[in-house]
């Protein structure tokens, strides 16, 4: 069952971001992994920044997240992960297409360049990768990534946002 996450979710929703990142470990620029991948109060802040999760839960425990975050005239996901043990199961596809609905802007996504089991997700689900010069403008217009993290990333967009810019036609 996909469902809002709420503030006791916390512990869990830390969890499943650091277990499933380790999927990034000797993969993406050492310079850019740390451990944890994303600390309590890195969670905080993005929870701050006015990130919202959803959650997938089986019952007896949450399984996977997304969270996506309202900027200007854009939705971001942000933070989608699902634990190790749980991955292939479809549960990234299920969160993704709950948290469509919820905007009726178009969707970004930003994710490591080198995370390419994660762009062929994005792309099996209609998302298409947007041109360097492109991400880089989109990177420093709705992110807040350093240069760095700029430099080894991309950006996917949803169809919503390929019709509204007539880009990539």
């Amino acid at each position: 069952m996909i469902r809002p996450c709420t503030n006791d979710d916390f512990d869990a929703i830390h969890d499943i971001i650091n277990d499933a990142a380790e999927a990034y470990r000797g993969v993406i620029p050492a310079d850019c992994w740390h451990t944890p991948y994303m600390s309590t109060d890195e969670l905080n802040a993005e929870l701050m920044a006015g990130v919202i999760f959803s959650g997938e839960d089986d019952g007896n425990a949450l399984r996977g997240v997304m969270g996506r975050q309202d900027i200007a005239d854009v939705t971001l996901i942000r933070h989608a992960y699902v634990r190790t043990e749980e991955q292939g199961k479809g549960i990234g596809g299920e969160l993704l297409e709950a948290v469509k609905p919820e905007t009726s802007c178009p969707l970004l996504i930003g994710t490591w360049a080198a995370a390419t089991w994660a762009i062929s997700f994005y792309e099996a689900h209609g998302f298409r990768l947007v041109e360097p010069e492109k991400k880089d403008t989109l990177l420093s217009t709705y992110w807040s990534v350093s240069s760095r993290q700029s430099d080894t990333s991309v950006v996917l967009a949803d169809e919503m946002w390929w019709k509204l810019t007539g880009e990539g036609s």
